[in-house]
């Protein structure tokens, strides 16, 4: 387990840009994606490659628009989690009766930190950063430990063990999850 006093979780903005990139690009980094399988809009859509991604997730991020957090272990970037308002991403099949959410929808944690207790941290870091954002309630779509897809999106039982309560079947393998803030 990685002592929660080790790591240093931070949102993401203009002036840790060049550490989110540097998480992304690391050698099985999620560079393919960019973290905008869930945001892309239907105009992004039209150029959909890694380059365009990552000018897309960078233009949120110059604008201001909240798109997760990054876990430090001696200010170097050895994870995140997609955390941000739920109006910002699309298709996730939410509650949508509930106002005020905002999403996990994903981690990637470097492989040598893996099975260390991070993305329980991040939970615990997600759940702080929205409420202090005005959010009520915090949405997460995790599946189970056997899933053969959405791994990526953290498993039921975590996010149980975290206080997220079973809402719904979002597609066949996501489970939608919600904690009251």
């Amino acid at each position: 387990m990685v002592k929660s006093s080790d790591i240093n979780v931070r949102p993401v903005d203009k002036t840790n840009w060049i550490d989110f990139e540097t998480l992304f690009q690391n050698k099985g980094g999620p560079n393919y994606c960019w973290c905008m399988a869930w945001r892309t809009t239907k105009e992004e859509l039209k150029q959909n490659n890694p380059t365009s991604r990552k000018k897309y997730i960078h233009q949120r991020v110059s604008g201001n628009i909240p798109i997760g957090l990054l876990a430090y272990s001696h200010n170097e970037p050895i994870g995140w989690c997609s955390v941000a308002p739920r109006e910002s991403y699309q298709r996730l099949g939410g509650n949508e009766a509930l106002k005020d959410v905002w999403s996990i929808v994903c981690f990637f944690i470097r492989k040598e930190y893996r099975n260390r207790g991070l993305v329980e941290i991040f939970i615990g870091s997600a759940k702080k950063y929205a409420k202090r954002n005005g959010a009520k309630y915090l949405e997460a779509y995790p599946v189970e430990k056997d899933s053969p897809s959405y791994r990526f999106m953290g498993y039921v039982q975590t996010f149980e063990r975290n206080g997220f309560k079973f809402i719904k079947k979002a597609g066949t393998r996501r489970n939608v999850m919600c904690c009251e803030l």
